[in-house]
């Protein structure tokens, strides 16, 4: 006589396997290594190198500014505009108007 109905061994092998199979897809979309956080960390990435390059660019003006004040090279103008800014200066032939 042959069984009509599959065996329940049959069923649970398949289900066991199903839900595994799902449990790793699920992790390879959402999981912390799955697709959804490696775009996030992409976006992040080239957040970052925007700002590291805008860093950069500020190093490099500081630089700039830091090496045209030094003993070495010394620029009247900057020293002007900076002792006008910083310090409040005035030419005794200038009229303040405010």
């Amino acid at each position: 006589m042959r069984r009509k109905t599959p065996a329940l061994g049959i069923l649970a092998f398949f289900a066991v396997a199903f839900s595994l199979g799902a449990y790793f897809a699920f992790a390879a979309v959402q999981g912390d290594y799955g697709l959804f956080r490696r775009a996030e960390i992409q976006a992040d990435s080239a957040a970052l190198q925007a700002e590291l390059e805008r860093l950069r660019a500020q190093v490099a003006r500081m630089e700039n500014l830091t090496q045209r004040l030094s003993d070495d090279f010394l620029d009247l103008d900057l020293l002007d505009e900076q002792a006008r800014d910083v310090l409040g200066l005035l030419r005794s032939d200038e009229i303040v108007i405010r």
